[in-house]
């Protein structure tokens, strides 16, 4: 396996061609106070695969493809029609 990293978002946007824009969520305790802080990240994201608002997606780290995109959409992982995505198909 390599050492790109991986990341799992919701797509939010596809009006752009070939180019979603996927929110990554992230919660975690602040290391000081103690309180539960959840941030969230907007990222866009090189789609060959037909990813549509709603979906659950992985993405990887990339070389850069233009000013903004650093990111590929590797596999859906939940359709937002609700089946789930056969692997290898």
């Amino acid at each position: 396996m390599n050492t790109r990293r991986r990341m799992v978002g919701v797509v939010t946007s596809d009006k752009m061609t070939k180019t979603v824009v996927v929110v990554i969520r992230r919660t975690f305790r602040h290391p000081l106070y103690r309180k539960v802080i959840h941030a969230t990240h907007k990222v866009m994201a090189h789609d060959e695969l037909g990813s549509q608002i709603g979906d659950q997606v992985q993405i990887v780290e990339s070389k850069p493809i233009s000013a903004h995109k650093r990111w590929v959409v590797e596999k859906i992982i939940r359709s937002s029609t609700g089946a789930d995505v056969v692997e290898g198909a």
